[in-house]
C-alpha cells in the first residue's frame, strides 16, 4: 500500500479536534531521559523513483526473484507511473464495474474526457481531440478510413516504419473493402524515403510515423511537402507519446490527422495492454473524426456543465452515417492518461523525454565501445537500431534467463534483410548502473 504523507493543513485540523497544541506536546508523557536529544541519523532523502527501486531490491533479497531490466520498447515502453495516479485512478469514482461503458449524462465522466481531450490537442498541436479508441493501430487504421472516404479513393500510401504490428491492423481493416495499401520503402538513414511516392498515382493520404519503429525522427516538413504535392491528406503516427515532450507537435508541421498510443501517459505494460487509441485532427475534419467529443458549456441557470457534442459513431446515428463502428468508451484508461499528464504537468513531460533521448543516447555510445555498429545516421529519441557483433544472440539469451535483462529486439522477423540488426530501447527508468551491467554482459 501507498504511503501518502499529511499535509501541514492535516495535522493542524486532528490537533484542533483533539485539543493538542502541537505535535511535540503528543509526546509530554515520555520522560525526558528516554528521549532522543541528537539528530537522527536518517540517510539522505530519496525520490519516489528511488525509494521505488529500493524497495524492490529488498524484497527481491527477500523472494530471490529477478528484477527485469528491459532494453526493449518497440511500441510498448517501461516508463515510471506516479503514485498520485495508481491511487487516484483506483478509487471508486473510476475504476466501476461499468467503467468501459460510463452512460454519457455522467458530468465526471464527461469532465474527464473534456480535460483528457484538451490535453492531447495541446501534445498533438491539433484543433480537436476525441476519446474511445482502443489502441494506436486502430486509431491509426481509423485515420486512414477518414482519408480514403474524405477524398473518395481507393489507394493510401503508408510508411513501412509504421510499427509493424500496426501495419496487420490496417491490412484487417482496409483489405476486404477493397482498398488497397502501398507501403513506402526506407532509404539508407533509416527514415521514409519520400522520393518513392512521385510516382504512385492518385492516393487519398500518406501515413508516417515519429519517432518511426527505427526510433528515428521523421522529416515531417518533408512529409508536408509530399502530401501536398499529390494533393493527399497527410496522416502522422506515433508509438512513444513522451517524444511529443522534446519534439515539434506534428500539428507544427501541418498534419491533418493525427493517431497516436497513450500507453506511456501512466498505462502499465500489462503484458501487452490494454492500450489507449489517439485520434485528433483539424477542425475541418472534426465531423469525420469517430468516438466522442466532448464539450463544456452553460445551462439555463448559467451554470458551467459537459456535454456530448459529437459522437459519430453507429450506436448514436445510422449505421451508413458513422465514420467508425466503436462502441466501447475507454474510459478508465483516457482518464488514467489525463492523471499523468496533469501529475507531470508540460515542464515534467519535457524532463521525463530529455530523461529518455540522454539515456538512450548513453546506451548507444556504451554499445559501440563494445563492437556494435549504428547503421542509420539519423536523429533518434529513446530507440535506436545496432548491428550486434558475432556471438551476441547467444549472450542475449543468457541474460533474459539468468538476469532478467532483455536486451534488444530482433528486426529480421520484421524486415528480413536486417538480420543481426537488433532495436535497442532505453527509459527513464534504467539506470546508468543498469547500462553498466548490460555492456560487462555483452562485452
Amino acid at each position: 500500500m501507498r504511503y501518502l504523507p499529511h499535509t501541514k493543513e492535516d495535522i493542524e485540523l486532528m490537533l484542533e479536534k483533539t485539543g493538542v497544541p502541537s505535535l511535540k506536546s503528543l509526546f509530554d508523557c515520555i520522560p525526558d531521559k528516554l528521549k532522543t536529544k541528537d539528530e537522527l541519523k536518517l540517510p539522505k532523502p530519496l525520490t519516489e523513483w528511488e525509494l521505488d527501486e529500493h524497495m524492490d531490491d529488498l524484497t527481491s533479497s527477500i523472494n530471490a526473484s529477478k528484477k527485469c531490466k528491459y532494453f526493449i520498447g518497440g511500441g510498448s515502453y517501461d516508463h515510471f507511473r506516479p503514485a498520485s495516479v495508481n491511487y487516484l485512478i483506483s478509487r471508486s469514482e473510476f475504476a466501476t464495474a461499468y467503467t468501459p461503458y460510463q452512460p454519457e449524462v455522467s458530468q465526471g465522466t464527461l469532465q474527464g474526457i473534456y480535460e483528457f481531450q484538451t490535453m492531447i490537442t495541446e501534445l498533438t498541436g491539433m484543433d480537436v481531440a476525441t476519446a474511445s479508441h482502443y489502441d494506436g493501430g486502430t486509431a491509426l487504421a481509423e485515420t486512414l478510413l477518414i482519408a480514403l472516404n474524405k477524398k473518395k479513393l481507393q489507394k493510401i500510401a503508408v510508411s513501412s516504419l509504421i510499427h509493424p504490428h500496426h501495419r496487420e491492423i490496417l491490412k484487417t481493416y482496409l483489405y476486404p473493402t477493397g482498398y488497397e495499401i502501398i507501403e513506402i520503402p526506407y532509404n539508407k538513414d533509416g527514415l521514409t524515403d519520400f522520393e518513392q511516392v512521385k510516382n504512385m498515382g492518385d492516393i487519398a493520404g500518406i501515413a508516417v510515423q515519429s519517432p518511426n519503429f527505427f526510433g528515428n525522427i521523421e522529416d515531417l516538413k518533408l512529409a508536408r511537402k509530399t502530401c501536398d504535392s499529390k494533393n493527399a491528406l497527410f496522416i502522422s503516427s506515433f508509438t512513444e507519446g513522451l517524444s511529443l515532450g522534446l519534439l515539434k507537435s506534428p500539428g507544427e508541421f501541418g498534419a491533418d490527422l493525427v493517431a497516436g498510443e497513450g500507453q506511456s501517459f501512466g498505462l502499465s505494460k500489462s503484458f501487452g495492454g490494454a492500450g489507449l487509441g489517439l485520434i485528433a485532427g483539424t477542425k475541418k475534419l472534426m465531423r469525420n473524426l469517430p468516438g466522442r467529443l466532448i464539450g463544456k458549456t452553460l445551462d439555463s441557470n448559467g451554470k458551467q456543465g459537459y456535454v456530448l457534442t459529437l459522437a459519430t459513431r453507429e450506436q448514436h446515428i445510422r449505421r451508413e452515417k458513422a465514420s467508425s463502428n466503436i462502441c466501447s468508451n475507454n474510459g478508465l484508461n483516457a482518464m488514467t492518461a489525463a492523471m499523468y499528464l496533469a501529475s507531470v504537468g508540460k515542464t515534467g513531460i519535457r524532463e521525463i523525454a530529455q530523461l529518455n533521448h540522454d539515456k538512450a543516447f548513453f546506451l548507444k555510445q556504451e554499445l559501440e565501445k563494445v563492437g556494435f555498429k549504428i547503421p542509420f545516421n539519423s536523429e533518434f529519441f529513446n530507440e535506436f537500431v545496432a548491428i550486434a557483433p558475432e556471438g551476441f544472440e547467444a549472450k542475449r539469451k543468457r541474460l533474459e534467463k539468468d538476469k532478467g535483462f532483455y536486451a534488444g529486439i530482433e528486426l529480421d522477423k520484421y524486415y528480413p534483410e536486417l538480420k543481426n540488426h537488433y532495436l535497442f530501447c532505453a527509459t527513464e527508468t534504467i539506470k546508468k548502473q543498469d547500462v553498466e551491467n548490460l555492456i560487462q554482459e555483452v562485452k
